[in-house]
């Protein structure tokens, strides 16, 4: 495989990961009817270590001193990122969340210049960064123009993106050990539900089945959600797709790519997730929320200009 046909394929895989993550709100959302926060991350985390194993049934061998990339991997950007992300909502409303992590690729950048001594921060980067934020701004508000301040939710919404950024550190650390990359992912999805376990302890003795924290072991309560077949749909595209083979996927593109640029693109999950609930659910697209999407578009084709 040639340069360019190599480049090809990483952004294609990006393009695919992104489609994908920006139509995992709608198959979250149809679950949370029957499911907590914190089921749900953990279905699919399990449901994720699976799934890769099916695919590359063989045992991955890993240096027993890079175990612990591997697990600051699966606790920042599977567990923490996901489950701050996803309580945050709990405290603001979604546009907030939405606007706060799109700023994932700044914090990326950022690490990665301060600790990898990666050269990143031009104006370009800046300049592409600050108009696509604004576009995201736009697609998130889609009409609406109440940005109201929750610290509490605002806070573990930024939190959340300051995960992902350390995860991206990892993952360049991962990419260069030159690792098969899904029996890496699994290592890492080893790690994430490993660190779940302890949530899960919680979530049994909370008493609220309405918490975002809730687990339950209830025959009745599991017999009638888990019969429904839209359930297991749901959970095993959380799974298998959008965390087994998109979280693959995404680590062999930043291994072609640079885990930088590929991060650009995730200015545009907020983008898939509107266009497509459009689609699914009914949820009308203003003027605002288009022009929002062109010019986040337009933001990352100016952050990859040298």
């Amino acid at each position: 495989m040639n340069t360019k046909t190599r480049q090809i394929f990483g952004y294609s895989l990006a393009a695919i990961t992104i489609f994908f993550w920006g139509i995992t709100f709608i198959c979250t959302k149809a679950l949370l009817n029957d499911f907590s926060s914190l089921e749900i991350l953990f279905f699919r985390f399990v449901a994720a270590y699976v799934g890769l194993w099916l695919m590359h049934p063989k045992v991955c061998q890993i240096e027993r001193r890079d175990n612990i990339f591997f697990a600051l991997a699966g606790l920042t950007g599977v567990v923490l990122y996901q489950f701050s992300e996803n309580i945050a909502i709990n405290f603001t409303n979604a546009s907030n969340v939405s606007v706060i992590v799109s700023i994932c690729p700044l914090f990326t950048a950022l690490i990665a210049q301060l600790i990898l001594k990666e050269d990143h921060l031009n104006l370009w980067f800046l300049l592409g960064f600050i108009i696509s934020i604004f576009g995201v701004a736009l697609v998130c508000f889609n009409g609406s123009m109440s940005l109201q301040l929750n610290p509490k939710g605002d806070l573990l919404a930024l939190f959340s993106a300051i995960c992902w950024g350390f995860y991206s550190l990892f993952v360049s650390i991962i990419n260069k050990k030159n690792y098969n990359p899904i029996g890496a992912t699994r290592r890492v999805f080893f790690y994430a539900v490993i660190f779940m376990l302890p949530l899960v302890l919680i979530g049994l003795k909370n008493g609220n089945p309405e918490s975002s924290w809730a687990f339950t072991l209830d025959p009745v309560i599991n017999k009638a959600r888990f019969t429904k077949a839209i359930n297991w749909f749901n959970l095993l595209f959380l799974g298998f797709v959008a965390s087994g083979f998109c979280f693959s996927a995404w680590n062999k593109s930043c291994e072609i790519i640079g885990t930088v640029k590929v991060s650009c693109g995730l200015y545009l999950i907020p983008v898939v997730t509107i266009v497509f609930a459009f689609f699914v659910l009914g949820e009308p697209i203003t003027w605002l929320g288009a022009l929002g999407s062109i010019i986040t578009i337009t933001g990352l084709f100016i952050s990859e200009k040298q």
